[in-house]
């Protein structure tokens, strides 16, 4: 395939959000969605689904996404609005996710090494409150201009003030417990905002060591591990092959669970392009405001099932685990995964949609309904 093929078929169910109003729309929506998140996750907690650890963990992803929507919601705030290439369009991919394609990421990431420098050159926002109110109050015309200025301000001040979801998350350790002598068991964790899929996806790593000093203080092996784990951050890859991976290439570190946990697609009318069931479902739902959403949730489990002896050498051997995959139908083979659980969480309106629809393929999905002042409930 040509390369101009390569680019049309990569970007043609992406869009561009050229509408001022249209883009503060999808900014509150999301802005909802992901407050509901940290909600589920800690359903999952309650149903012993996720450890207090993991739900930490998962909860400061969350909100690092949240922030990082934050963010280009400034910086998009005067779309529409503002003549010339300043500030351009929000690219989304309307297919695929719903979410920011990746090369927003990428753009947000270089902007935050400039940050200071830009924050350095910008008048303050008291400043720029003060001339609008005089331009507003003198020449009784509204003060676009300096708009904009102050949304490129907050947009800058959300860079740096940190703390935001990147296009790569890198490792991270929690220690967990010591198994024995010399022996330690940590939960690792990272995450990505997958490319191929315009996703965020986040990782969790249970893994014994066995080495001689303790992993986040040896030189050596956890810069290593972390370059490793980052380069299978793939969506295409199964997790089956991301551990026996890492199994390998460090005998003394033992992958015992990981779990990999999708946030998204998200699905709504005004904005996205679905198809099947649930855009039947959303299509009907569309006539309340700010009800025409649905996200999915999926998380992947591969846990070990027993370790076997290899041998290394003339003299000595290493541990090498065997994982348990999903037994059912023999689709083991084909997920590479212990178990997929799926999900997705929506508003009540077409939460009753799809449950007078009853559609075949939601009937292991689990459901997460966001009812009346926020509440999220939980139905299988």
């Amino acid at each position: 395939m040509a390369q101009t093929d390569v680019t049309k078929a990569l970007t043609a169910d992406h869009a561009a959000l050229y509408d001022t109003l249209v883009a503060r729309r999808y900014f509150a929506k999301f802005e909802r969605i992901t407050g509901h998140l940290a909600q589920v996750a800690a359903e999952m907690e309650a149903e012993g689904r996720l450890g207090r650890a993991e739900l930490r963990i998962v909860g400061d992803y969350v909100t690092a996404l949240a922030r990082s929507f934050a963010a280009l919601g400034h910086k998009y705030l005067m779309t529409g609005r503002i003549e010339g290439a300043a500030p351009g369009q929000l690219t989304i991919d309307r297919h695929e996710s719903g979410f920011p394609v990746f090369q927003e990421l990428l753009v947000m990431a270089n902007d935050a090494q400039q940050a200071g420098r830009h924050l350095a050159a910008l008048p303050s926002e008291a400043e720029l409150k003060d001339d609008m109110i005089r331009q507003i109050v003198g020449q009784l015309t509204i003060p676009t201009q300096l708009q904009y200025v102050l949304s490129q301000r907050l947009y800058y001040e959300a860079l740096d003030a940190g703390g935001l979801f990147w296009a790569r998350n890198d490792p991270d350790y929690l220690w967990l417990a010591d198994v024995g002598p010399d022996r330690r068991r940590y939960l690792l964790h990272w995450a990505v905002y997958d490319a191929q899929v315009n996703l965020p996806v986040i990782y969790l790593m249970e893994v014994e060591d066995s080495g001689r000093d303790a992993l986040p203080r040896d030189r050596r092996r956890w810069p290593r591990a972390q370059s490793a784990l980052m380069a299978q951050s793939l969506d295409g890859l199964k997790l089956v092959t991301i551990a026996q991976g890492f199994d390998r290439d460090f005998d003394d570190l033992h992958p015992k669970h990981l779990r990999r946990i999708h946030l998204g697609p998200m699905y709504s009318h005004a904005f996205t392009l679905q198809s099947g069931p649930i855009r039947e479902v959303l299509e009907q739902a569309a006539g309340a405001e700010g009800e025409d959403w649905a996200l999915a949730w999926t998380v992947e489990d591969l846990e070990s099932a027993r370790v076997e002896e290899e041998k290394s050498g003339w003299f000595s051997s290493v541990e090498r685990e065997v994982f348990a995959l999903d037994p059912f139908s023999g689709r083991g083979a084909e997920t590479g995964a212990t178990r997929t659980d799926r999900a997705i969480i929506l508003p009540e309106r077409p939460f009753q949609v799809l449950a007078e629809k009853n559609p075949e393929g939601f009937h292991a999905v689990r459901k997460f309904v966001v009812g009346a002042g926020g509440k999220v409930l939980s139905y299988r």
